[in-house]
């Protein structure tokens, strides 16, 4: 099997590629690196180019007989998406067409996309399931359901099969160290506790203490990398056995407070760092946590990776090789 990883360079995508090729799958990475690193690609084939270009995907479509696209290259941070809502409607949504456009041209029907639980906005009740309500209060979780709407449409007018994964918080590392987190500028919890912890960062900052939660510190979900690309795989399996779309909720099913990341963090690695209090941000619900129930019905996944230690501890693992590279 012959499988395109879109945005293949970028921390889930690079991760992606690695499981993927060492399961004997064959892999090609389409990235145009304005985002990821190309030393994030370390297993297949790297072809440098952009979704948004036709002439570069029927290249590569007719070059390789791909059997199924995975699509990871999309803007993910919701304060730029605010700001500059044009970009993220352009990259996440325009260009997402060219690709399934591309696709259907060449004959390939089966596409797994990387969604998100931003689609959902402020939610209603916890764990949040697929048959929650999908209001998105930003651009990003907008420009995200926007393509879920579209694969629907997609799926009944020319048969393009496709499979949405809602992710709740991707963390983590590769546990062989090879392969990590890297947004500039980085927005997610653990690696900016971790860089605090390694002396990368001054501090860390908490964003509100006085949420209805048990220490006050807002309440969230995080799946480990891994899990997290083995649902793809295993929904690949599943949307090519059944011939049917489907949508799925991922993530560990319990939640984590940003002070239990922290006090976690300062014990795996015995370093001390300065937290500190700001205001809360807009949006912020005191808690997100999924229900992954069908997921594991239906694709028999579990995430294996449950508890924070060893999440932070791959996620350490990284850091600390990453600054041993930069010496």
């Amino acid at each position: 099997m012959s499988i395109l990883v879109v945005g293949g360079a970028g921390y889930i995508g690079s991760h992606m590629v690695k499981q993927l090729s060492t399961a004997g799958k064959d892999v090609v990475t389409l990235d145009n690196l304005s985002c990821g690193y190309r030393d994030a690609v370390k297993y297949g084939e790297f072809v440098q180019g952009d979704l948004g270009d036709p002439a570069a995907l029927d290249q590569l479509f007719s070059k390789h007989d791909i059997d199924a696209v995975m699509h990871f290259g999309a803007y993910i941070e919701v304060g730029e998406s605010v700001r500059d809502p044009a970009r993220y409607y352009r990259n996440n949504v325009t260009n997402t067409i060219t690709l399934l456009d591309a696709m259907i041209r060449h004959g390939i029907s089966n596409f797994i996309f990387s969604s998100t639980a931003a689609i959902f906005g402020e939610p209603e009740y916890t764990p949040i399931d697929e048959a929650h309500s999908r209001e998105p209060i930003n651009p990003y979780g907008r420009t995200k359901l926007m393509v879920e709407n579209i694969l629907q449409d997609y799926d009944s007018a020319y048969g393009l099969k496709s499979t949405c994964l809602r992710y709740f918080n991707a963390a983590g590392a590769d546990p062989d160290g090879e392969l990590g987190e890297r947004h500039v500028p980085e927005t997610h919890l653990i690696p900016l506790v971790l860089q605090a912890a390694s002396g990368r960062r001054d501090d860390i900052k908490v964003f509100g203490n006085d949420y209805p939660t048990e220490d006050g510190t807002c309440v969230r979900d995080y799946i480990h990398i891994n899990d997290l690309c083995r649902a793809h795989s295993l929904a690949l399996e599943r949307m090519q056995q059944t011939g049917s779309s489907a949508r799925y909720n991922l993530g560990n099913g319990k939640g984590f407070s940003v002070q239990q990341v922290i006090e976690t963090t300062r014990q795996l690695t015995g370093r001390d760092f300065r937290v500190t209090l700001a205001e809360r941000r807009a949006g912020d619900p005191a808690v997100l946590i999924a229900n992954s129930d069908l997921a594991s019905r239906q694709l028999g996944w579990q995430p294996e990776h449950l508890d924070l230690d060893t999440i932070i501890a791959s996620a350490w693992k990284w850091e600390t090789g990453f600054l041993c590279n930069q010496k």
